[in-house]
């Protein structure tokens, strides 16, 4: 995948973190965090499936205790994350864990989380490719990318007519120029994703905007 590549040294060398491997533990953070953003509030139940290596070492790496932590909003350097399950036990969240090892995945660091609140589930599935970069594959089942290693809005939205020029037209009215995009639906007429990633990490006022068009479900935006 073009976008699994690293960026600069510093990818290479990975973050400032807590924690034995930036592909287990800040990789899985990282993960985590992206599944609160979306999803938009604490879940009060978490199911984590673990493939392949975070499968076989999720204990002794970190990474049941980063995916935990990244959900409860978490920076890779806190120094609460190893205390992250007590946390959420404590916030009201249910977490539970479903290793899967001898199960083949896309890449060997792969999780898939479902958070729960009532009637509202969602899952995504995200892999660690190392240095603590992230590559996120699924999200209700769409097939999307998301890499959060720039500027991307996620939007999720009905596909009907001139979405699309709607949120280019909010991004252009802001001088926000759109570096790459990619829009998957279930079915006309139903339920899409909209992804773009954009030159600029100044979108607060584009942002609040977008919110206001009709039929778009949610934005959210990871710089």
């Amino acid at each position: 995948m073009d976008n699994l590549r690293y960026r600069s040294v510093f990818d290479i060398i990975g973050p400032v973190m807590v924690g034995p491997s930036s592909s287990h533990t800040a990789g899985a953070a990282r993960i985590g965090k992206i599944v609160r953003s979306i999803f938009g509030e604490l879940p009060e139940r978490l199911e984590i499936h673990l493939y392949e290596s975070f499968a076989k070492t999720y204990r002794g790496h970190g990474t049941d205790l980063a995916l935990v932590a990244g959900v409860l909003g978490m920076e890779t350097d806190d120094e609460n994350l190893v205390h992250a399950p007590e946390i959420a036990f404590q916030q009201g969240m249910e977490v539970s864990y479903v290793p899967h090892p001898e199960e083949r995945a896309e890449h060997p660091n792969t999780a898939r989380l479902i958070a729960q609140k009532g009637e509202r589930m969602m899952t995504i599935t995200g892999i660690s490719i190392g240095g603590g970069m992230i590559q996120v594959t699924e999200l209700n089942g769409f097939n999307i990318s998301i890499s959060a290693g720039q500027p991307t809005f996620v939007i999720i939205h009905e596909d009907v007519p001139g979405m699309i020029a709607k949120v280019s037209s909010v991004l252009s009215s802001h001088a926000i120029n759109i570096a790459k995009m990619n829009v998957t639906r279930e079915a006309k007429g139903e339920k899409a994703i909209m992804i773009l990633e954009v030159d600029t990490p100044n979108v607060s006022a584009a942002f609040e905007e977008m919110q206001e068009i009709s039929h778009l479900h949610a934005v959210n935006f990871f710089d």
